[in-house]
């Protein structure tokens, strides 16, 4: 049975795609079967893994609007070792046409439910806001993973993030719990990144992991290659960063 988690923050530009495709690429490397549920209208995560989304026949915006199964759409990810359940531009419509439609929150965990035995991990790439898209995540997820940056703002996000989770968790979801956060574009040399990591572990205790992203150039530029990082460059810094924290989300979910 698939633990399902979704990579979200309400903070733009914290490395979510970086983050899901990258993780998606390090639990397939280590043997697991991962589903990679792209919920961006941007389609980052998608072209990320070097699936061309204006190519694609279906997307997640037909699995949510129930014209098509997840087994239907989805598409493999030959290099990097996953399947993708995709996004593009159309995806976008999906938030308004939701609205009028009954379960409109629950649409993808029922469509996942269909696929939970044929996959390990299912990693969802949510956009940057609390949206329909971000509702219809968090209700089918198991955890949140919480990509963040060590500065002072991404504290900020921190705290309506939590709370989002928590009414989710209150009213749509009881499963859902944040699983941890995971510092990324960390560089130990500046002073407030130091401090803010401390400030985490402090409030966070074994909630942050103990994996952390290094600033790296290598992963920055993967996705101009249409690849996670970790199968771009498997010997760079961050790839290598990724690999470990692959393998300790499978040990954080053995004791869940």
């Amino acid at each position: 049975m698939a633990k399902i988690f979704c990579v979200a923050n309400q903070k733009g530009g914290v490395g979510k795609t970086t983050t899901t495709v990258n993780l998606a690429a390090g639990l397939a490397k280590i043997g697991q079967r991962v589903l990679m549920v792209d919920l961006d209208p941007q389609g980052n995560a998608t072209m990320g893994s070097g699936v061309d989304k204006r190519a694609m026949a279906l997307s997640v915006y037909d699995v949510l609007l129930e014209s098509s199964t997840v087994a239907e759409a989805v598409v493999q990810a030959e290099k990097c070792g996953y399947d993708v359940l995709g996004a593009n531009r159309e995806l976008a419509g999906a938030e308004i046409e939701l609205v009028g439609l009954e379960r409109r929150d629950q649409r993808l965990k029922t469509a996942l439910a269909e696929v939970a035995n044929d996959y390990d991990f299912v990693l969802i790439d949510c956009p940057p806001s609390l949206s329909m898209l971000t509702l219809n995540g968090l209700c089918s997820a198991h955890g949140v993973i919480v990509p963040m940056q060590c500065e002072y703002f991404a504290l900020e996000g921190l705290t309506d993030l939590v709370n989002t989770i928590k009414q989710v968790h209150a009213n749509l979801n009881r499963d859902l719990q944040i699983i941890g956060l995971l510092r990324v574009m960390f560089d130990p040399r500046i002073t407030l990144q130091m401090q803010v990591s401390d400030q985490l572990k402090s409030h966070f205790g074994d909630k942050v992991f103990d994996s952390v992203i290094p600033r790296n150039v290598r992963l920055a530029e993967a996705p101009s290659y249409g690849l996670p990082g970790v199968v771009f460059d498997p010997n760079a810094k961050g790839s290598q960063a990724f690999l470990a924290f692959a393998g300790e989300m499978v040990q954080r979910i053995k004791t869940m």
